[in-house]
């Protein structure tokens, strides 16, 4: 009966078992029995039960549209559809008239509208009949309307002025519900799983006394979910704990998911990591695990500078200079004093939590890092040859470096255009690009920070990594195994072992090489000060490590009056394997990666160059961008 089965399996049912994959056993007379087919087929593959992260997905957190009044008002006229399109990689026509395009498409984006009317700006452009049935929109409308420059800024004045006092003009709720309405109705159009992923957001605005404390808030969730709440705004709350408590509620309300990301804090004198909450009280251990448990990330650059550390706070490092905003605050009501740094910068505040979980049980500041524009013009363009600016009056013309980005009413607290950087990016590492696997890794700080460049890093911590572990094809298998990646705690060292990290970073494939690996190191002392200090862990172009350090510079190849640079120097990929050479196991610490790029021409070079301009010698003509990843946390036993 076999020798019979044998001359009936014809050669073109073979050919399509081999096809099918199947795992083929040949008898005697090379003939394939239909039972043998399937043997040992499930065990072969090493990927089929994986689950870890594989995929980095590039995105925007924070991106406004005509829905902002401070977008709207200034002349944006893209609405969150046309962002959602860009962002795709569609060719779009900006509101000054360019072509604009990405070079290449994101993988995911937030639009983050004011919470703060919401929605109205782009109402009342386009005469929506919502507005009529308010009297005070009515009459905005018709200053709008009117023909008279100065009498429809005096009703764009008349708008943010109720919203810095936190006055609410406007009686009918319809119009933010419309728009919300409207806008989680975009969301749900462009979501595509698996190919592009819209994060429903708003930003909830905080800016009593010019004191910047916004945050954006982004849902796990789609719009049969946050469609069910209109978002919190200002008018509601300028204290961030209840933001937290109006996210606890829509969370118990909905059975949804929420997070908030803190607005990058250099505007925000000295608030955003006070010692104290908004109310004057002392921090405590329940708002300490309240904060974090709605606020596990931080926007650690944008537009309006980089957040990362201060040079008075960071004298040892020669990094730590690299967009930085301490004039004033929002509007220039205040100045920004030395007492203030320490709670605007991301370094520090990583610094003041570790005192905090020591006191209070809890790190109130145990965030994960991000990176966004803040652009107010619908465009999310980070690229140095494509920076559209912060809003419309700041898309590319031969004179917008030298305009005011920002009148500060103290003097010297003014912002120009040309201080603005073409930051950022946020690159999250995840199984899939869909809202849960994209969010759920915001929430476990498996994120990290670009200030425009798509460089992909990857960090691991663990105990037991070999030096050549890092080379290893699988070596984020090896990570997840034996160790923690980014955004994950290390504690209870193992009797006379130090931390050893593997860190692997690579170029973004269109931009520049890689200069240098870094980590960042801050530490608890003994008598309840911290300490911080940066190690170089891996040098391009074959560079020796002497003292932590580089021996020597890695070049600078910028031909600024062409625009231009050549990646002749740095490598295209640094990875290092890095053991903790002053570890103590008594003192809690944090680790991050900063990766620096070799040397490029910046946006206003690139303006320089096409409109044939010379600019003031302040201008920065060229820069290093970075990465930032998420830390790792060390805690010690006990």
């Amino acid at each position: 009966m076999r020798n019979a089965m044998k001359s009936c399996v014809s050669a073109s049912a073979i050919l399509l078992l081999t096809a099918l994959g199947a795992s083929a056993q040949m008898l005697d007379g090379g003939t394939l029995l239909p039972e043998d087919v399937a043997r040992n087929a499930p065990d072969y593959s090493p990927f089929v039960d994986q689950h870890m992260p594989n995929q980095v997905f590039w995105g925007d957190t924070h991106l406004h549209t005509s829905y902002s009044i401070d977008g709207g008002f200034f002349g944006n006229t893209l609405d969150p559809g046309d962002a959602y399109r860009f962002a795709l990689g569609e060719e779009l026509t900006s509101s000054t008239g360019s072509r604009v395009k990405l070079h290449r498409p994101l993988d995911w984006l937030v639009v983050a509208d004011h919470a703060e009317y919401f929605g109205l700006a782009d109402m009342l452009a386009k005469g929506d009949p919502v507005i009529h049935e308010d009297p005070v929109t009515a009459r905005w409308y018709k200053m709008r309307q009117s023909g008279n420059p100065e009498e429809g800024m005096q009703a764009f004045y008349e708008v943010v002025d109720s919203a810095a006092k936190l006055t609410n003009l406007v009686e009918n709720p319809s119009i933010q519900r419309s728009a919300w309405d409207q806008s989680t109705a975009y969301a749900e159009q462009y979501n595509n799983p698996g190919v592009f992923t819209s994060l429903i957001g708003f930003e909830w605005s905080s800016s009593s006394n010019g004191n910047n404390l916004h945050r954006v808030v982004m849902f796990r969730d789609g719009a049969d979910r946050a469609g069910q709440i209109i978002p919190f705004s200002t008018f509601d709350s300028d204290d961030p704990e209840d933001l937290w408590d109006w996210m606890e509620r829509y969370e118990k309300t909905t059975g949804g998911r929420t997070l908030a990301a803190a607005h990058n804090g250099n505007w925000g004198t000295g608030l955003m990591f006070a010692d104290e909450r908004n109310n004057g009280e002392p921090l405590t251990e329940a708002y300490a695990k309240k904060r974090i448990r709605f606020e596990p990330i931080y926007e650690m650059t944008q537009i309006k500078g980089d957040g990362e550390t201060h040079p008075a706070l960071s004298p040892d490092d020669r990094w730590a200079d690299f967009g930085t905003w301490d004039k004033g605050d929002l509007g220039g009501r205040n100045r920004i004093t030395e007492e203030m740094l320490p709670h605007q910068y991301a370094r520090s505040a990583l610094r003041l939590g570790l005192g905090h979980e020591a006191n209070l049980g809890t790190n109130p500041f145990k965030f994960g890092m991000i990176g966004s524009t803040d652009a107010h013009t619908s465009l999310a363009t980070t690229r140095e040859d494509n920076f559209f600016g912060k809003n419309p009056p700041a898309e590319p013309d031969p004179g917008r470096w030298s305009h005011v980005f920002m009148k500060g009413e103290l003097e010297g607290t003014d912002y120009y255009n040309w201080e603005t950087l073409a930051s950022g990016l946020t690159g999250v590492w995840a199984r899939e690009n869909t809202r849960k696997a994209l969010f759920d890794a915001f929430n476990r700080k498996e994120v990290y920070a670009t200030t425009g460049s798509r460089i992909s890093v990857r960090l691991f911590a663990g105990w037991d990594f070999e030096a050549n572990e890092v080379e290893r094809p699988d070596f984020a298998e090896r990570g997840y195994a034996a160790g923690v990646p980014m955004g994950g705690d290390l504690t209870n060292a193992p009797d006379g072992k130090a931390p050893t990290f593997m860190v692997r970073s690579l170029r973004d494939p269109d931009n520049a090489n890689l200069d240098r690996v870094q980590m960042v190191k801050g530490w608890l002392n003994a008598d309840g000060t911290t300490s911080e200090k940066v190690y170089d862990m891996a040098c391009s172009d074959s560079r020796a490590i002497a003292d932590h350090a580089c021996d020597g510079d890695v070049g600078n190849t910028v031909d600024i009056a062409n625009a231009s640079y050549t990646n002749t120097i740095g490598d295209p990929m640094l990875n290092v394997v890095w053991t903790d050479p002053d570890f103590d196991p008594s003192q809690r610490a944090f680790y991050y990666v900063r990766v620096l790029e070799i040397p490029k021409p910046t946006w206003q070079a690139h303006d320089a160059k096409y409109y044939g301009i010379t600019m003031d010698p302040d201008v920065p003509m060229v820069l290093q961008d970075r990465a930032y990843t998420s830390p790792i946390w060390y805690t010690p036993a006990g």
